[in-house]
């Protein structure tokens, strides 16, 4: 065989080496006890950002 055909031979077995892989991650994460948060958390309000000062700056340029 030449060079190309093993090159093309060994990236595919490299591609399916790495999608099995990822359904094999996807599985295990999927298959994770999801818990809700606790209600002690749910009370708590989060820190808002606000990015409206860049647009300002952006439409004056």
């Amino acid at each position: 065989m030449n060079r190309s055909k093993i090159i093309a031979i060994l990236t595919g077995a490299i591609s399916i080496i790495l999608a099995i892989a990822y359904l094999i991650l996807v599985q295990l994460l999927d298959y994770r006890d999801m818990k809700p948060a606790p209600i002690s958390q749910l009370g708590q309000t989060p820190p808002v950002i606000s990015v409206f000062w860049q647009i300002d700056k952006i439409a004056e340029v």
